[in-house]
């Protein structure tokens, strides 16, 4: 019972440190609501793009080890590490590390690696970039503008000096990649601009 008991207040501990270091904002709890493997991934996968876009610092995901699960296997472990995977490899998330058996601790990457990282590694089975009707001609004109001017500033780092044929195409493809890390439709264009201008920042 002792034992029981020091178990539990070390948890406790670790508890308390955690809402100290890293708070409700950056602290995703998939072990609460039981999800499934895909819907954990989902959720993760639209929480960890959002903070990229934010910012933010170190991010706590709480996965539990799957000691309750049904065929013994960590689901939702398991599927968050494939989500830091691919996420890593797609420069939202820069790195990941194991915090405790039920949990880790994971930044993200800067915009531009974002950026960088789809432009330098693409996907043969990748999803093709928006059609320029239906996408570019639905944003309000400053952000078609911030969108033109990333697109130029992205050309001039790859060394296009003929860039003017190229810019609508870059448009489509940075916003193909800049728009899945957007928050609700209500607040999307803004923060698509917010992420616009931490990416032009980034490249400066």
């Amino acid at each position: 019972m002792a034992e029981s008991r020091r178990v539990h207040g070390l948890a406790g501990l670790q508890r308390a440190f955690d809402e100290v270091r890293f708070g409700a904002t950056r602290t995703l709890n998939l072990r609460e609501s039981l999800p499934t493997g895909a819907e954990a991934a989902r959720r993760l996968d639209a929480w960890l793009r959002q903070h990229q876009v934010q910012e933010s610092a170190e991010l706590l995901v709480i996965t539990g080890r799957g000691n309750n699960s049904e065929t013994g296997i960590a689901v939702v472990r398991e599927a968050a590490i494939r989500v830091f995977h691919e996420l890593q490899r797609k420069g939202v998330v820069e790195g990941f590390a194991e915090h405790t058996p039920g949990s880790f601790v994971v930044t993200v990457a800067p915009i531009s690696a974002m950026v960088e990282g789809t432009k330098r590694r693409p996907e043969p089975d990748a999803s093709p970039a928006p059609a320029a009707t239906p996408t570019l001609a639905a944003l309000g004109a400053e952000t078609r503008q911030a969108l033109r001017v990333l697109a130029e500033r992205s050309l001039d780092a790859l060394g296009v000096r003929e860039r003017g044929p190229f810019v609508e195409s870059e448009m489509l493809r940075l916003f193909g990649v800049l728009a899945p890390s957007v928050g609700s439709a209500a607040e999307r264009e803004s923060q698509l601009r917010m992420a616009i201008e931490r990416a032009m920042a980034e490249l400066d």
